[in-house]
């Protein structure tokens, strides 16, 4: 028998477990259309990783997907053939693999060597050449020489090379300028802000929970919500009693103050009958049934997807009062005309504003989903003013600063409609700085540490 017979070979070397569940939620994000957020937490659970391994799965996942677009120019310039040949699990190894080589503090031998063992575990021994030998070429480069090779200089095309140099698309970058108002150094902040990884903000619904309570369980007091506590080191929240029982939950300090700013405008007498009229999952709706339950009024919250309801249900739970959840249309409204106080539309939308949590978002969304959203926005906030009665207010709310989600729809509809105008919404800010020329309002990431949630205020007169 000779040395070479499979009795005598040496036994492969098992891959490393948390690089392999990070490429698996990294397939299912890619090529199954999945959240990551959703997916590694239910990864993390079901292999119980914690500690320092789910962070660094974390990081794998997250910035892998978040510098997707970046490494995929530096890989067109290693690969001797068009990445759209390429397998798509293999390219999704090659990515994890930049990331860690460009990244992430990884000795380069030790994260090719582990990228080699996971190739041949995942799609086989034929494809170990090639990562070995892609990735090898990736690590003669650190991060920003690979930027000065690739990208166009500030003077060719200043928005091209920071499409390379900060991960976002370019449309995105340039609906991002036109929001801003400038093409200085706030936009480069705003993109930086995008990739730094977002704080686990909790808030405290009133009635049911405070922020001292949170804060007497590790948690820290926000900076502009008075309802907002940040749980410093991440962690999990559903450690503190007031998260896992629903008197608390996980919410943008963003989120947070729009539905108290809504709270918060001045009504024309009654003031007890509010609606929420896309109210999945339920984060901003709790808020609101918190607050209107101090005033002895009731939450209305509509959302057409029968799941997401349940998740509308179980947000309300804990909050005392006779609240209603809605399975409907919300553009096809089944109560009378003028039947509420208050109404906020947080109607569907690119999420570009929060691309700071879902990492996949700024290579998955297109220019496309803007115009195809456009006419659903229009109606949802067309429908909400029908059902807000005279001296009632409209909180117009999206999670995304692009023009043609914001302000442009909010024009297109009061444009069309002699009963309504919009109000300055800036003084329901209080000690909230940079809230721009009014009368709407937008967040940023960069300027006020939330994601880029916008505002308008609408009164029906």
């Amino acid at each position: 028998m000779n040395d070479r017979s499979p009795r005598h070979r040496a036994p492969q070397r098992r891959p490393d477990r948390v690089r392999r569940v990070a490429y698996q939620v990294i397939r299912q994000v890619t090529a199954e259309g999945g959240y990551a957020n959703l997916a590694l937490n239910k990864a993390l659970r079901e292999q119980r990783l914690g500690g320092r391994d789910a962070a660094f799965c974390t990081e794998l996942v997250h910035g892998t997907l978040r510098w997707q677009g970046t490494y995929d120019a530096f890989l067109a310039r290693s690969v001797s053939r068009p990445l759209a040949d390429l397998d798509p699990e293999l390219l999704d190894l090659l990515r994890l693999g930049t990331h860690q080589l460009l990244r992430m503090r990884v000795d380069s031998y030790a994260a090719v060597s582990e990228m080699v063992t996971l190739t041949r575990a995942e799609i086989g021994q034929k494809r170990t050449g090639l990562v070995n030998a892609v990735l090898r070429k990736i690590s003669q480069r650190t991060l920003d020489q690979w930027i000065t090779a690739v990208a166009p200089t500030v003077e060719e095309d200043r928005l091209g090379r920071l499409a390379i140099a900060k991960a976002h698309p370019r449309w995105v970058i340039e609906a991002f300028a036109d929001a801003l108002g400038d093409r200085g150094t706030g936009l480069e902040r705003l993109l930086d802000a995008d990739n730094e990884p977002p704080r686990v903000t909790l808030v405290a619904r009133p009635g049911a929970a405070d922020v001292d309570e949170l804060i007497e369980a590790g948690a820290s007091r926000a900076k502009w919500s008075p309802y907002a506590a940040v749980l410093q080191g991440g962690g999990d929240p559903g450690r503190i009693d007031a998260v896992a029982t629903g008197r608390a939950g996980v919410q943008d300090e963003g989120s947070q103050l729009v539905a108290a700013a809504l709270a918060a405008a001045r009504v024309d007498g009654d003031d007890a009958d509010w609606l929420d009229l896309c109210a999945g999952p339920g984060g901003k709706s709790a808020l609101l049934a918190a607050l209107v339950q101090q005033r002895a009024g009731r939450l209305t919250a509509v959302e057409p997807l029968e799941h997401r309801a349940d998740l509308v249900r179980a947000n309300l739970r804990a909050i005392p009062g006779d609240h209603l959840v809605l399975v409907g249309d919300g553009t096809e409204p089944t109560w009378p005309a003028g039947s509420f106080d208050r109404v906020l539309a947080d109607v569907p939308c690119t999420g570009l504003g929060a691309l700071r949590r879902r990492p996949e978002a700024r290579w998955r969304r297109t220019p496309d989903d803007v115009v195809e959203l456009r006419p659903l926005q229009e109606d949802l906030l067309d429908s909400a003013i029908t059902s807000v009665r005279p001296g009632g207010v409209v909180a117009y709310v999206t999670c995304s600063p692009h023009p043609d989600e914001t302000r442009a729809v909010v024009d297109a509809v009061l444009g069309k409609r002699d009963d309504a105008h919009l109000e300055d919404a800036r003084e329901l800010f209080p000690g909230v700085p940079d809230l721009g020329d009014g009368p709407d309002v937008q967040l940023w990431p960069h300027l006020h540490g939330t994601d880029a949630m916008y505002l308008a205020l609408v009164r029906r007169s």
